[in-house]
């Protein structure tokens, strides 16, 4: 299953941040619930990795107020074989 990065920014002060804080842990998502903050050391982001089936079912995740200013990233793992044979197939 394809897997994403989701990034939510947000305003930097600190009420802004205790209520976003507040819309995750009250969703009961699974995935809002474990978000992973960087407020603490002055970046105003939070990040979810989530297997889903694509880019729309990551963005859906975000609540609706938040979701024009996420960002979604798709992740992949690369083994050293597949490395090998990009290089070799592109003269690296």
């Amino acid at each position: 299953m394809p897997r994403f990065l989701i990034e939510v920014p947000h305003e930097e002060d600190v009420v802004a941040c205790a209520r976003v804080v507040r819309i995750f842990l009250t969703s009961g998502s699974h995935f809002l619930t474990n978000a992973e903050w960087g407020c603490a050391d002055g970046d105003h982001r939070c990040w979810m990795i989530a297997d889903v089936a694509d880019r729309n079912e990551a963005r859906g995740i975000v609540p609706p107020g938040l979701r024009a200013q996420s960002r979604v990233v798709g992740l992949t793992r690369f083994t050293l074989e597949e490395i090998d044979r990009i290089q070799r197939e592109h003269g690296g």
